[in-house]
């Protein structure tokens, strides 16, 4: 399996699909954190906050995770990789792990921009703002005003970071068997990005239901998983990312199952 994850690597480093995802998530961290900031400022309206949240982190991985997730296994279908592999005595469940844990270091590697402005901006001890649309690292953006960074406030910023990472890795896992049976980047693209949306509407259910917020709770979609900040305790953190591992296991488990009865012509 090593040798499996090696050779993807190997194979994202030279990608041009990589980098330009790179430069998208680069822009758009970018162009989020002038606008959290102009807002509180006057110098734009607080009516473009809808605008702002297009460049968040959630929405962008919601699109680009999918992108990426659908480009880089359903195109292993089509130049035979993934046949090669097992034709020549690769288990399916360590192809199936291999192209996980790629696809995970993948999606962290986007994210690292909004990570490392957020930290920036943070820095500056600046106001920032962008209404009640801030998740993710726009959440932790624009709750972290005149943040004061002591070295134990860059490791809670670290954490912060490989928390939501592993939120949005979970949450972007169901790409991974969606890839698996449907083999085209469309379907994939298209089914997680609707997804996301209805895990959005449902986040009001569950603020109306304590029974579904439970069940909801249990998800990376649910709870205030995507919402940890500076302030969030290290026990819900914790809560999040083993929430987010177990599920990320159900989504191999499930890939597992439909890839072992698929037939590789």
């Amino acid at each position: 399996m090593l040798n499996l994850i090696q050779a993807d690597l190997f194979k994202l480093h030279k990608s041009k699909a990589i980098k330009i995802l790179l430069g998208i998530t680069t822009l758009s961290a970018v162009a989020m954190a002038v606008m959290a900031y102009l807002i509180p400022q006057g110098k734009i309206e607080a009516s473009m906050t809808g605008i702002g949240f297009l460049f968040s982190d959630i929405n962008m991985i919601s699109i680009l995770g999918g992108v990426l997730a659908g480009l880089y296994i359903c195109s292993d279908f089509d130049n035979k990789t993934i046949h090669d592999a097992i034709a020549n005595g690769c288990s399916r469940g360590a192809v199936i792990l291999s192209k996980a844990t790629v696809l995970g270091l993948a999606l962290a590697f986007i994210l690292l921009p909004y990570a490392i402005i957020t930290g920036i901006a943070l820095s500056t001890g600046s106001e920032f703002s962008m209404g009640s649309v801030a998740v993710g690292f726009l959440h932790v953006l624009t709750s972290g005003e005149g943040t004061a960074f002591s070295a134990a406030g860059i490791w809670k910023l670290l954490a912060v970071t490989l928390t939501l990472i592993i939120v949005y890795a979970a949450q972007l896992s169901i790409c991974v068997p969606l890839a698996f049976v449907l083999k085209k980047p469309i379907f994939v693209v298209a089914i997680n990005y609707g997804f996301s949306i209805i895990s959005a509407q449902l986040i009001k259910l569950s603020e109306s239901s304590p029974v579904f917020d439970r069940i909801f709770s249990s998800t990376p979609y649910g709870g205030n998983y995507a919402f940890v900040t500076l302030d969030t305790g290290t026990g819900d953190m914790v809560r999040a990312i083993a929430v987010s591992l177990i599920f990320i296991i159900v989504m191999l488990a499930v890939t597992y199952s439909a890839f072992r009865k698929s037939e590789i012509k």
